[in-house]
């Protein structure tokens, strides 16, 4: 019987064991949560500007007494487009929700409304996304549920919609609003 040497043998154990790692890493401990360093915190600055036409988004606005959804949002971004309708939904249901577009273009941005309508209550126009970075937000669409002093509650990151949204979401705005 030959001998394998041991060199031989180490690239493959030390391939296995680092691949063993990304494995566990990928599917355990994570709970799909996105952590931000804003929950119990007051809300970030808001963009300065709003979207032609409409009602400019201010911090006197998330301190309102009222919970506020903030919900970050491009013309360019097809999950956006897909939860669209469900803003159409909570805004009809009375839920106050507050639109920041980003990395977008003015003329873009309102033809997208227009197209889809307006769900949104006060908005603010964020074209270079800086705005968004200070939120933490990593991609479009994410939606932050902001307590009626201006503290951020919890961050959903992706499309309000499917599965994700009413076990996960939804739960956690029935407990902002005390519910």
């Amino acid at each position: 019987m030959a001998k394998v040497p041991v060199l031989a043998i180490l690239p493959p154990v030390i391939f296995a064991g680092i691949a063993g790692l990304f494995f566990s890493g990928m599917y355990f401990g994570n709970d799909d949560k996105l952590p931000s360093t804003f929950i119990g915190k007051e809300a970030p600055a808001l963009p300065t500007e709003a979207l032609e036409g409409t009602v400019q988004l201010t911090p006197e606005m998330l301190r309102s007494g009222e919970v506020t959804l903030v919900n970050f949002w491009a013309s360019w971004c097809p999950p956006c487009r897909a939860e669209h309708p469900v803003l159409h939904e909570l805004a009809e249901q009375g839920y106050r929700i507050a639109g920041v577009n980003f990395r977008d273009t003015q003329g873009a941005a309102s033809d997208y409304l227009a197209e889809l309508g307006n769900p949104f209550f006060a908005t603010g126009f964020d074209a270079t996304g800086r705005g968004s970075i200070d939120w933490g937000v990593t991609a479009p669409p994410e939606t932050f549920i902001v307590d009626g002093d201006g503290t951020v509650l919890y961050r959903f990151a992706g499309p309000l919609i499917g599965a994700d949204y009413e076990s996960r979401f939804l739960p956690e705005l029935e407990k902002a609003l005390g519910n």
